[in-house]
């Protein structure tokens, strides 16, 4: 007869989950140290001023490949990364992901430097249902009942603001359909690129238009780098390392924790930035703009249902999130 496990000893089971909270407990740590750097990235931005999309986002580009250089050399990633470089696939597809981010970046600074970060924490909120969206049209994967009821609510949240505004909210959806699409060619390449070897050759690829642009900024006496103040100039430095290590983190954080719980940490970015275009900046809420929001939320919650309930029937559908 087989002895039963001293008090002291635990079980098989037992053991595993004891080794596994640490890991959960650094990925959850992990994922909103990222999201946390995200969600507060609007008042870097303004620190940035008065310089222009364009200026910060060509300085982000390059001094993030700048920054993921030095930690490719303090790491030695140099052959992983020249084993990418050597595929033409994968340099192709990065290439479009370049693009896409490039196009995110942009509009996401021109919003906060120009008093829309509420607009653009809604496109945060929209971007997972938007992205299950693109997998019905891009990948023709078959949705469930109330992901489609997600999706409609979201429709009706846009139309909305849309008739409240006068004019189609393109900040948001610009927002959510770029950054949901670079999510879903990031997905083309799968585990064949890390982190930073993805932001490396992305930035690589971009570097030399945003060169030009910075040169073009110096030539017509607009660049505004080193002109302004010493907060100004060492914000501007700091770009690609704020750029870069939330992009590591989340990295860290998505091979640690389930699906679920990284599908749920994520709306602490668009939350904090509405918190922070409200109530800090003191941009204008008006109630149908508040009701597209509530709207959006609702859809969020209802998503969040079924992505939990998929979970335990072991059939969740993934969400890239870039």
């Amino acid at each position: 007869m087989p002895q039963s496990p001293q008090p002291d000893q635990p079980t098989p089971r037992e053991a595993r989950s004891a080794e596994a909270t640490p890991v959960a407990g650094r990925g959850i740590l992990l994922a909103v140290l990222a999201y946390l750097i995200w969600g507060f990235l609007p008042l870097f931005f303004l620190l940035l001023a008065p310089a222009g999309a364009f200026e910060v986002v060509s300085w982000r580009i390059v001094l993030s490949l700048v920054f993921c250089a030095i930690l490719i050399a303090v790491t030695r990633s140099w052959s992983r990364l020249f084993g990418l470089l050597r595929d033409r696939r994968v340099m192709l597809t990065l290439l479009l992901a370049g693009v896409l981010i490039l196009v995110n970046w942009t509009v996401y600074v021109y919003a906060t430097l120009n008093g829309a970060v509420v607009d653009a924490a809604l496109g945060y909120f929209i971007n997972p249902i938007l992205t299950v969206l693109l997998g019905v049209v891009v990948l023709r994967e078959r949705l469930r009942p109330l992901q489609w009821i997600s999706i409609g609510i979201t429709a009706i949240a846009v139309l909305v603001i849309a008739i409240n505004y006068g004019t189609f909210p393109w900040i948001s959806v610009a927002l959510a359909v770029s950054f949901g699409t670079y999510g879903l060619v990031k997905k083309r390449v799968g585990g064949r690129v890390d982190a930073l070897g993805g932001l490396t050759i992305e930035t690589l690829w971009l570097s030399p238009l945003a060169a030009a642009v910075l040169i073009a900024l110096a030539a017509t006496g607009t660049l505004t780098f080193g002109t302004v103040s010493t907060v100004q100039t060492v914000a501007m430095l700091s770009a690609g390392v704020v750029t870069a290590i939330p992009l590591l983190l989340f990295a860290g954080a998505a091979r640690r924790l389930p699906l679920t719980t990284i599908g749920l940490t994520q709306y602490l970015t668009p939350l904090l930035q509405f918190v922070i275009g409200v109530f800090l900046l003191h941009e204008a809420l008006p109630v149908t703009h508040l009701i597209g929001f509530v709207l959006v939320w609702v859809a969020l919650i209802i998503f969040t249902i079924d992505m939990f309930r998929a979970s335990r029937a072991g059939r969740t559908t993934a969400v890239v999130l870039p």
